[in-house]
């Protein structure tokens, strides 16, 4: 109670503090507490999934690390992602692959996939009151092995992945109507060649007659909504992407789809938060899946970087919160992968109240009157403020640890529960 004490004292002082640059601090966490991220299934158990049979020599992605403790079922997931949930302030979602179903030893191939395989997953979030996501699993598979999916060549192929995502919309759209909390299906596809193509108009040919086949399917958007995931490069895809930044940014004007932008998707010179008032002129809405690529798109836990900090920065100034979707895109088996989740959510929300407690009117005031000098010096101030005591406050009033305090919860879980499952 004391450590209580110490910070609302400390939140009032700050609060004043703000208060003389403009800033209501009451009224920040207000829309602190709005805002909601979409924690990925797939750092809690590598990438593997629950399909009850294999399919290919391997069902994950590129995943390092061997830390103990792996989730190995969906209650053990739901376990870990509880946990998580109850170490981040704010109420947020939770995004699942088409592998994560619960399909009880039966063999379900992904054309055949549907909402009865994820009843458990509706279940447990309507018992927590949070949103569900979800994707089509184009990876992992037979037919995908040579690198195509939707740009295929071979017709049988296309078609069972075409089938694959409309059936992950239609699980999409029940999680909606379900939950009362509409769905994102976000499409990525790993499309694309080691070496130089030659017909690259080809691959993108039957990659947009496949997506005009997908979304020729009618979903209710009150309980679903589309996105298209566009990357520069990957494993094996180093000299072409079928489904480059350009190319989905062009298709989803065309139907009016969102866009979803990945932190580690582009050039590392490139910056994210500069593309966000371009494309949001031109379409109803973004996904931004927030990540941290190190030389390449690896997929690292989140940290309150400068880039992250700017991608906050540039939504919050543009108010933008309304037509942007958070969702977190990493995956890590060398750290606990529960303390990986809180770390990167509580790094992003971190990054959104540095970001609302901007006065944000003065420094617009500055630029337009051309003072360059009091906007930097402003900025610069900003940077050593009383943020901390402003975090604390609202871990505290969300019955959150604050500081490193949810750590040691972590490692009782992970001593109790983790690695038990060893």
């Amino acid at each position: 109670m004391e450590t209580d004490k110490k910070i609302e004292l400390a939140y009032l002082i700050a609060k004043e503090r703000y208060a003389e640059m403009g800033v209501n601090s009451d009224e920040v966490l207000k829309e602190l507490a709005k805002i909601s991220l979409s924690l990925p299934c797939w750092q809690g158990d590598d990438i593997r999934g629950f399909e009850t049979f294999k399919i290919s020599g391997d069902t994950s992605l590129l995943v390092t690390g061997n830390y103990p403790g792996r989730a190995r079922n969906p209650e053990e997931l739901r376990s870990d992602a509880d946990k998580a949930f109850s170490l981040i302030p704010g109420r947020h979602r939770f995004n699942l692959q088409a592998i994560y179903g619960e399909f009880k030893g039966k063999r379900v191939d992904r054309d055949e996939i549907s909402p009865e395989y994820f009843e458990g997953w509706i279940d447990w979030a309507k018992e927590r009151k949070i949103g569900l996501d979800f994707n089509p699993t184009c990876f992992a598979h037979p037919y995908a092995a040579d690198g195509f999916t939707l740009s295929h060549p071979a017709p049988i192929i296309r078609k069972f992945w075409i089938a694959h995502c409309v059936a992950s919309r239609r699980i999409s759209e029940v999680f909606g109507r379900e939950l009362n909390n509409r769905a994102i299906t976000n499409l990525w596809i790993p499309d694309g060649m080691k070496d130089t193509p030659v017909d690259r108009r080809g691959f993108r040919d039957r990659l947009e007659a496949s997506l005009d086949e997908i979304y020729s399917v009618p979903m209710d958007n009150r309980f679903t909504l589309d996105s298209v995931e566009g990357k520069l490069f990957g494993l094996g895809s180093e000299s072409f992407t079928v489904g480059s930044h350009e190319f989905y940014f062009g298709y989803a004007i065309k139907k009016q789809l969102h866009l979803t932008l990945d932190a580690g998707h582009f050039h590392p010179t490139e910056s994210l938060a500069d593309k966000i008032s371009s494309v949001l002129r031109f379409l109803p809405g973004i996904v931004l899946h927030l990540s941290r690529g190190v030389r390449w798109d690896s997929d690292h836990v989140v940290i309150l970087n400068d880039e992250l900090k700017s991608i906050a920065q540039e939504i919050v100034r543009g108010n933008y919160l309304s037509k942007v979707h958070l969702a977190l895109d990493f995956f890590d088996a060398s750290v606990n992968r529960v303390a990986a989740w809180i770390i990167g959510a509580r790094a992003v929300l971190k990054a959104f109240l540095l970001a609302l407690l901007e006065p944000h009117e003065r420094l617009k005031e500055m630029e337009l009157a051309g003072d360059y000098t009091g906007r930097l010096a402003l900025l610069e101030e900003l940077n050593c403020h009383h943020f901390r005591a402003i975090w604390d406050y609202y871990c505290l009033i969300n019955a959150v640890p604050p500081g490193l305090k949810w750590l040691e919860e972590i490692k009782r879980y992970e001593t109790e529960i983790q690695r038990q499952r060893i």
